[in-house]
């Protein structure tokens, strides 16, 4: 019975060290955390990682609190910089929650690796390689045309040798045409008055009745004095 009871003992005390066993082999304090690349818009918040930014800023989260932590960022690839070149460096302290980030900084364009050492770490540091490219946020130049690529002007200059939209006059520059026919034009060579009779024609019919009053105003005349 002695001898049951003891293989019983073993048996719950291997089974207590298998199930404490993921406890001891879990991230040491000091490396459970970890640091993201934040666009400078991104909220510090969210444990994202981008790896492609402009504008940008470290943001760690879940390590020991109050920790302490140095970084650095050298130049990797894709930049006129020598690999392994430091081009950015500081150190904070982490808040109560392990979490803390740095100031929002640029690079210029190209590749770059952070290395992330931290008071009481086991392993090497924790690093990401990144890339920043400004070039796509760059503004248009001040003096560049509004209308889209493509797009044509909205005047059109004119072309050499093409001729005007409306006809242009005959006569001198800036005198406006003349509506008047020419005398001795194929219209007709007498003048017309208001009402399109030529004047002629009613000169000579005035004359008639001035001749037809004369004669009546002489027979006239005759009669009476016979």
């Amino acid at each position: 019975m002695r001898t049951l009871t003891s293989t019983g003992a073993l048996v719950a005390a291997a089974a207590l060290t298998l199930m404490a066993a993921p406890s001891a082999l879990a991230t040491p304090p000091g490396d459970n955390g970890t640091v993201k690349i934040h666009d400078a818009e991104t909220g510090e918040e969210l444990r994202k990682n981008e790896p492609k930014v402009c504008e940008f800023y470290l943001d760690a989260f879940g390590f020991d609190a109050a920790q302490k932590v140095v970084w650095h960022i050298e130049a990797w690839a894709d930049n006129d910089l020598d690999k392994g070149e430091t081009v950015k460096a500081g150190s904070l302290t982490l808040d109560a929650d392990g979490h803390e980030r740095t100031e929002d900084m640029t690079l210029p364009d190209g590749q770059y690796k952070l290395f992330w050492n931290f008071e009481g770490e086991n392993g090497s540091a924790k690093h990401k390689v990144f890339k920043s490219d400004c070039e796509d946020e760059s503004p248009a130049p001040s003096g560049s045309p509004s209308a889209t690529p493509g797009e044509e002007p909205s005047v059109e200059p004119s072309t050499p040798g093409e001729e005007p939209s409306s006809p242009a006059a005959s006569g001198p520059a800036g005198e406006e045409p003349s509506t008047t026919p020419s005398p001795g034009s194929s219209d007709g060579d007498l003048a017309e008055t208001g009402n399109g009779a030529p004047v002629g024609l009613l000169s000579a019919a005035a004359a008639a009745l001035v001749a037809v009053g004369g004669f009546l105003l002489t027979r006239r005349r005759q009669g009476r004095q016979s």
